[in-house]
């Protein structure tokens, strides 16, 4: 399979961590993605233009810094499904959450509920119920939390479109993570946002575990807004500068927002005036001006995605993936049915991370793999997550791991 995998090349453009000379079984990039080697190179570009123009390298560096964010529009576009002016790069995540909210989360009357789903990542769990006690509401009473039925471990779309059905009147928005990080469940966010938008309310996504994991298409579907991290699947570095996405629908809306200074009208932004005029797209919910070594670390990774596409890096997630679950149904057979995938085996519902439960074993399991060269995930209670990244990991990477977990659990 690696002979004949078109993207095998990809592999060698990238650092990974060693254990006794050789490369991990690196399959954490669903946490933190590797380190493309060209990124140096990216960012001491940007080093070498401080130091030989100092301020004036906002305007005459190599890659001007005053518009630095600019570089990376397109291909973050391509990269989501968006046009170019409904995406941009700016800030972190959960900033983005917050300021994107301000802006959807406009509760009204009667209309101020929120829908999220059950073990949603901590962050959007602090942020959604901060926001709700910013705007004066009880979270108990406001947050509806969709959870996985009796016995089951991931959400049926049938009964978040039920519940948004059942709040049609009270519902201002429906926020939830385009993969969801414990599980690997990908939510189908087109028949979410299309209900949500019949009973009037708005639909929002954190696509941390999605962008660069998932086909996205969020212009097409008609998702209000969106946001993700580039440190995951987007192999940004950690804390890395992170992205946006507000339909066009919404692009000359005159919606409430926290305005900053880049955010304003770039024909007279250095005017220094009063009175907030915001540039019309994503762009207008800019804040700061760009991080530039964190944008040119991200520029790094972006230029490879582009180059390679989220279509072929798809076809053989379904192929790496795939595998990862085969070698994992295999060794939990002969080891009295211990492994317990609890990611939906339907394709439609998955990227590339597969969770696990390995019943009577726990974390001790996952201590013996990180001692013999391989490197998963540990999220509490009980799940180990798996991520066979398409762009860099190998077939071997899932066989060798086959070999370890089999000697682990003996």
């Amino acid at each position: 399979m690696d002979e004949e995998d078109p993207l095998k090349k990809y592999r060698e453009q990238f650092y990974f961590p060693q254990f006794n000379g050789e490369d991990v079984v690196y399959f954490t990039g669903n946490s933190l993605g590797l380190q493309p080697k060209t990124t140096k190179k990216y960012i001491e570009q940007e080093l070498e233009d401080w130091k030989t123009f100092g301020v004036e390298g906002h305007f005459h560096a190599k890659n001007p810094w005053f518009a630095y964010h600019e570089f990376l529009t397109e291909k973050t576009a391509r990269l989501v499904g968006a046009n170019e002016n409904e995406v941009v790069v700016m800030n972190q995540l959960t900033v983005n959450v917050h300021l994107l909210m301000v802006s959807f989360y406009r509760p009204c009357g009667k209309r101020y509920k929120i829908i999220v789903e059950q073990k949603a990542f901590p962050s959007d769990q602090y942020a959604v119920e901060s926001q709700v006690k910013f705007h004066g509401y009880d979270p108990d009473d406001t947050i509806i939390e969709i959870a996985p039925r009796e016995g089951e471990h991931v959400v049926r779309t049938e009964d978040i479109l039920s519940a948004i059905e059942k709040n049609a009147d009270q519902l201002a928005l429906v926020f939830i993570g385009g993969v969801n990080y414990y599980s690997g469940q990908v939510f189908e966010m087109e028949k979410i946002t299309k209900a949500a938008h019949e009973v009037g309310a708005y639909a929002g996504f954190d696509l941390a575990h999605a962008a660069g994991n998932l086909k996205l298409y969020l212009h097409e579907w008609k998702v209000d807004f969106a946001c993700w991290c580039s440190y995951k699947y987007l192999n940004s570095g950690p804390g890395s500068v992170a992205g946006a996405f507000v339909h066009e629908m919404h692009a000359n809306e005159n919606l409430i927002r926290f305005a900053g200074w880049w955010g304003h009208d770039k024909t007279n932004r250095f005017k220094m005036e009063k009175g907030f005029v915001p540039i019309a797209g994503a762009e207008g919910w800019q804040i700061s001006n760009a991080p530039v070594f964190s944008m040119a670390a991200h520029r790094a990774s972006l230029d490879i995605f582009d180059e390679v596409g989220m279509e072929k890096l798809c076809k053989k997630t379904t192929l790496i993936s795939g595998f990862l679950e085969y070698v994992i149904d295999e060794i939990s057979a002969a080891n009295e049915n211990c492994l317990e995938i609890i990611t939906p085996r339907d394709w439609n519902l998955r990227g590339c991370q597969i969770s696990v439960i390995a019943h009577g074993y726990g974390h001790d399991l996952f201590d013996q793999l990180m001692r013999n060269g391989v490197m998963p995930d540990w999220r509490e209670p009980n799940v180990i997550r798996m991520a066979p990244v398409p762009l860099y990991n190998s077939f071997e990477d899932v066989f060798i791991f086959g070999k370890k977990l089999s000697e682990a659990l003996k």
